[in-house]
């Protein structure tokens, strides 16, 4: 098809989600199981949204800009990260 169209997403920048709240899409939220977690730090470098922080050796998720992709969970080497339904 010679005019055909094709439509996507624009990702202008990694972690763009940080400069908007993106919290609010998300059905499912990642909950940290801490006695399980190493803070190995690859679910934070998985993180499309740059939502992880690890800080003195622990994690945490910053809820505001977590989408609930759940790409954390798929890629955490201790699955020291459950998805739990949001509660709105």
């Amino acid at each position: 098809m010679k005019n055909k169209k094709e439509f996507a997403a624009i990702i202008t920048e990694a972690g763009n989600s940080i400069k908007n709240k993106t919290g609010s899409w998300r059905t499912m939220k990642p909950i940290v199981l801490k006695n399980k977690c190493t803070a190995c730090g690859i679910c934070a470098k998985f993180c499309p949204d740059g939502a992880i922080i690890i800080k003195n050796k622990k994690m945490s998720v910053d809820y505001e800009h977590c989408k609930g992709c759940a790409i954390c969970s798929v890629e955490c080497p201790s699955h020291s990260i459950i998805m739990k339904e949001e509660k709105k």
